[in-house]
């Protein structure tokens, strides 16, 4: 099965080039290019994919908006971020509003399906930068023994929390990487969340 990717992007060329490269590459397929968030809104929920590459500047609703919006209405889509620059602080609103990370626009090629896959697998793909924002979040934190949660569900959380991707929890717990996602869907729905993100920061911050 190959991951379908949607792209949500206002600049032509862009937007050009990365269906082109999602288009023509093997395993995965463009589930759709809009310009607009607005568009993008009417037409995703349609037919959701796999994963989502979003302009967080676009013209119009913001990447930011479109994204909160987007994960209300399709939970289980992954939605990567694009930018020109390291914008910390839009970054991160995006990543609280449920985006699973983030590449800048000129991220090589490669790196891009690369990040692709690994937010389809369950990885956050970010800078270090931003990845320690996201951990500096978590400083007061609340008993991870919290009864909302199962201790194992709350030690595959505490993993998520640090940033490490579903293969390498189940390396580190010696379980399998479909009982991770199980712990995962759990966590979700006792959180009431909608991303892995949004869970760590929802459970750990006070």
């Amino acid at each position: 099965m190959s991951i379908s990717v949607a792209i949500v992007e206002d600049e032509t060329r862009i937007r050009n080039q990365l269906a082109t490269l999602i288009s023509e590459t093997p395993g995965f397929s463009c589930a759709g290019v809009y310009p607009s968030a607005e568009q993008a809104l009417h037409e995703i929920p349609r037919r959701p994919p796999d994963v989502v590459l979003m302009d967080i500047n676009l013209g119009g609703m913001s990447g930011v908006e479109c994204t909160f919006r987007l994960k209300k209405m399709v939970p289980r889509v992954q939605i990567v971020m694009l930018t020109v620059f390291d914008d910390s602080e839009r970054i991160f609103t995006a990543l609280e509003m449920g985006a699973s990370g983030y590449l800048l626009k000129r991220t090589p090629p490669d790196e891009i399906l690369r990040a692709v896959s690994e937010v389809h697998q369950g990885g956050a793909p970010m800078s270090g930068y931003i990845a320690r924002q996201v951990v500096q979040s978590f400083a007061k934190r609340k008993d991870p023994g919290s009864p909302d949660l199962t201790p194992r569900e709350a030690e595959v959380l505490a993993l998520v929390g640090k940033g490490y991707i579903n293969k390498e929890i189940a390396d580190r717990l010696s379980i399998s990487l479909e009982t991770v996602r199980s712990y995962l869907k759990n966590i979700y729905e006792k959180l009431h969340v909608r991303s892995r993100t949004e869970a760590a920061m929802k459970y750990f911050q006070k």
